[in-house]
């Protein structure tokens, strides 16, 4: 109880923030199509929600914010008080996340208002996946960000785990597929990066992957976030019904 009162109060004191000293804020929902429970996560907004098919889960993030995340998490086990474990996409053991979650997870990351009054948002795979995502903003000029494929029915054997695929400096931790050490300012594309490329074009497939896949949109756009969300008809719905 004094968990979920604590979380609660700090939803409300950023909603206080938003609406009453005029702070422009972006709401982000996020929603759960997967024919499973997912575990929702956020930081530095947001913490952990559970999410069954058809919830969603709704975040308000105030301008400024920066190194943002969200991403699902798969094969959880949570008692009364919050603490457990899950498979996939794991901070800390708790349901009310306070930071990164482990490899392997599919990630909606975003700065916002960061440049010439620009959110930057993407899908990253630079940790793994183990989630297919849809990023939807709320501007129409704005770009849906997608990966639908199945990646972890065709993940390598060498990254693949349970309930996900590792990516190549998750598995190896090398300068090569890591873009550290010698390769830190030369950082090609390797086989690897190459394999979740072609699965998901529009996603960071390895840490130099920016030219085709950061996306920009005006501050104070808003967006959603949908796991398992895939096809037009879909999109197209939850785009209408944003906030």
């Amino acid at each position: 109880m004094a968990r979920a009162m604590g979380v609660s109060l700090a939803l409300m004191a950023v909603l206080f923030v938003c609406a009453v000293q005029g702070v422009i804020c972006a709401t982000f929902e996020i929603r759960n199509e997967c024919s499973f429970t997912v575990w929702a996560a956020g930081t530095p907004r947001g913490g952990g929600q559970k999410l069954e098919r058809g919830q969603s889960w709704t975040v308000e993030v105030p301008a400024g914010t920066t190194l943002g995340r969200f991403w699902g998490r798969t094969g959880c086990s949570f008692d009364g008080s919050g603490r457990g474990s899950c498979k996939t996409g794991d901070c800390g053991g708790v349901l009310n996340c306070q930071g990164w979650g482990n490899v392997p997870a599919t990630l909606a990351e975003y700065a916002l208002n960061q440049y010439q009054n620009l959110d930057f948002y993407d899908i990253s795979l630079v940790d793994g996946f183990n989630l297919p995502m849809i990023m939807i903003p709320s501007a129409s000029q704005c770009t849906k960000v997608r990966c639908s494929s199945d990646i972890n029915s065709k993940c390598p054997a060498e990254l693949r785990v349970a309930d996900g695929c590792k990516s190549a400096c998750a598995a190896f931790n090398t300068p090569q597929y890591c873009c550290t050490g010698s390769f830190l300012d030369n950082c090609p594309p390797t086989d690897y990066s190459r394999f979740f490329k072609g699965e998901c074009p529009q996603a960071y497939s390895y840490a130099r992957d920016d030219a085709t896949s950061t996306f920009t949109c005006p501050g104070g756009t808003n967006y959603k976030v949908v796991f398992c969300g895939a096809g037009t008809s879909l999109e197209d719905n939850l785009y209408s019904t944003l906030l």
